[in-house]
């Protein structure tokens, strides 16, 4: 790597905010012999370009012997960020590769054929006449013999140990905040009706300890094997038979990744099993049966070694959100003093992304009935503050947006109001971003990657500390062994993130109104762990002025007939207090509550 090249690597015509002196610290960090660099870059402080610049630095090929490793690697987590990427011109270098099932087959009878049910995966031996203008195997052998190749996290863990994407001399990854997080999730094993193709047709045992789940895993290998040859011994295969094919492929890796990991006496990894209740119990049989199994890892280091460490020489981890480096390094399995901290300065002036207490309450299971009618009024408040400008609720689950999307209706501003469901989120999304009206969105899970720069949002709410889930065994160990700094540490980190969507560029801005009182104890809690161009916004927060409770007021200055009519049902609702609105809410939702509990639920949210 030469790091000298930085500035003349840099693709944008001129400089913004820091990033000439962002550009200077990365140099010296990489000079100064360090194999990682942690850039910490505030959201909208052109992190793809940072990257770019840093990609453009690796070793060229003419530049070193022919066993050299040549080239960058550039990958994130979210595929919308890759999207931006291949949308950006001063970023049209970065050759994107995706997986197989992002591309579709050429053949004239197959035109809606993803490539990974092609004839060529189907038929032993098809002798394709136009793989060389196969739209996968082009971009992948672009992306392959060009200086930098930039693809997702998962198909650059998924393609370790390949002979087409080699150990190169630079990677670059962006948004690396929950790299830990993300290996562990790639690492989780499930088991079950969705991912076993012959679930209905195994003997499942109850597993009361990872050494069973370990024998167990064993033999299932071996189950996967048989049913593999009897697939591959047949001369031409079904699309189904092709995905239950590449699906025992995939799962014999993760079964023996498991078995060999779990028995590596040298692994860091600690391994979790949960187990679910099966359907049915046969109760003559002398070995109960068991229901579905989930094998998570803890701190996968092992893995990350092999899937991300081993492919390159030097690292550059970019993200906003990499909140003390000591843990950060500890979670990932890097040497602290083999990694440099560049912090890169927030130039957005902090006037322009200011936070407001609107707190309302507790948003956990126990409050949950009486604080969110009176957030949803609140909401109905905001609309009539902003009656003109776009607005982005995160919900945080869809139990709470359900809620919300109910009440509002019945206040009578649900015409305002957008929602999505799991399969629909990015059409929605998409769509109301298009979108001229000032409409408000209830949205779950999109407090990171999404860019609602200038009039596509002006204000935001958050109507729930964004905690982990105390039920998940694997919270709930680190929280056993007093990890509670990295509990309040994570979720400060989904909430900057989530602060960060509606201010783009230093003279955009946009309002952040925080619904949940545990959000201020987060802070308070958190405060080591909290940057300080952060720590300014949260020292100025403060409680708005209001307008009253009016849902005529909140449908804004548009004026579709619906809008109109929907107004003429919150004349009853408006007259109604708060704490009818809590008493009401309680009876109609009491059922849809989960049973689970945990000892924090009075103090954490348990749900997903």
């Amino acid at each position: 790597m030469n790091p000298e090249r930085l500035f003349e690597e840099f693709p944008a015509p001129s400089y913004r905010g820091a990033q000439k002196q962002a550009l200077r610290d990365i140099r010296d960090a990489f000079a100064a012999d360090n194999d990682v660099v942690l850039v910490r870059a505030p959201t909208g402080s052109g992190k793809s370009l940072l990257a770019r610049a840093v990609a453009g630095c690796a070793r060229r090929a003419d530049e070193g012997d022919p066993s050299d490793a040549t080239g960058a690697y550039y990958t994130t987590p979210q595929v919308s960020q890759l999207d931006d990427v291949a949308a950006d011109d001063l970023l049209a270098d970065l050759n994107v590769i995706r997986g197989k099932s992002n591309y579709t087959c050429i053949l004239p009878d197959e035109r809606d054929t993803p490539v990974n049910q092609a004839p060529c995966v189907r038929e032993r031996g098809y002798d394709c006449s136009v793989k060389h203008r196969c739209p996968y195997f082009s971009d992948r052998a672009i992306a392959s013999n060009r200086e930098i190749a930039a693809m997702t996290l998962a198909y650059f863990m998924q393609t370790a140990g390949s002979d087409v994407f080699r150990k190169r001399d630079v990677v670059v990854v962006d948004e690396a905040h929950g790299l830990a997080e993300w290996a562990e999730m790639y690492a989780t094993i499930q088991l079950g009706p969705r991912t076993v193709p012959f679930w209905d047709e195994l003997r499942v045992p109850e597993v009361d300890s990872v050494e069973r789940a370990a024998r167990y895993a064993d033999n299932l290998v071996g189950t996967c094997e048989r049913r593999k040859d009897d697939l591959l011994a047949q001369e031409t295969l079904s699309p189904a038979d092709v995905r239950e094919r590449d699906r025992l492929q995939e799962l014999i890796g993760e079964l023996e990744w498991f078995v060999s990991d779990y028995r590596d006496p040298q692994s860091p990894t600690t391994w979790l099993v949960d187990q679910s209740e099966p359907r049915t119990r046969d109760a003559s049989a002398d070995d109960p049966a068991g229901g579905p199994l989930t094998i998570k890892p803890m701190n996968p280091e092992k893995y990350l070694q092999h899937t991300v460490w081993d492919r390159g020489n030097k690292f550059a981890l970019l993200s906003a959100t990499i909140l003390n480096k000591a843990a950060f390094c500890r979670q990932v399995g890097l040497e602290p003093e083999r990694v440099a901290l560049v912090d890169v300065e927030h130039t957005f002036p902090v006037e322009n992304r200011p936070l407001y207490d609107v707190t309302q309450g507790k948003m956990t299971y126990e409050h949950r009935d009486e604080t969110t009618p009176k957030i949803a009024r609140t909401i109905v408040r905001l609309m009539a503050h902003h009656p003109d400008e776009k607005g982005l609720i995160h919900a945080h689950s869809y139990d709470i947006q359900e809620r919300l999307a109910d009440l509002l209706a019945d206040f009578g501003v649900g015409d305002r109001i957008r929602t999505h469901d799991r399969d629909g989120r990015d059409a929605a999304l998409e769509a109301w971003k298009a979108s001229d009206e000032p409409d408000v969105f209830l949205s779950v899970k999109m407090e990171e990657a999404l860019d609602l720069k200038d009039e596509l949002c002006r204000w935001q709410v958050l109507c729930k500390a964004p905690f982990l889930n105390t039920g998940d065994s694997r919270v709930a160990h680190r929280l056993e062994e007093g990890q509670w700094a990295w509990y309040y540490r994570t979720t400060l980190r989904t909430v900057i993130q989530a602060c960060g969507r509606v201010v783009r560029a230093p003279d955009d801005y946009g309002a952040t109104y925080l619904a949940d009182s545990s959000l201020v104890d987060l802070f308070e809690r958190a405060r080591t762990d909290m940057p300080e161009w952060f720590a300014a916004q949260v020292d100025r927060m403060e409680q708005p002025a209001l307008p009253a409770f009016d849902p005529q007021a909140a449908l804004g200055g548009a004026t579709r007939t619906a809008r109109s009519e929907g107004a003429s049902r919150s004349s009853r609702a408006s007259e109604a207090d708060a704490g009818h609105d809590s008493r009401t809410s309680s009876r109609s939702r009491r059922s849809r509550r989960s049973s689970r509990s945990s000892p924090l639920a009075d103090v954490w949210d348990t749900d997903e």
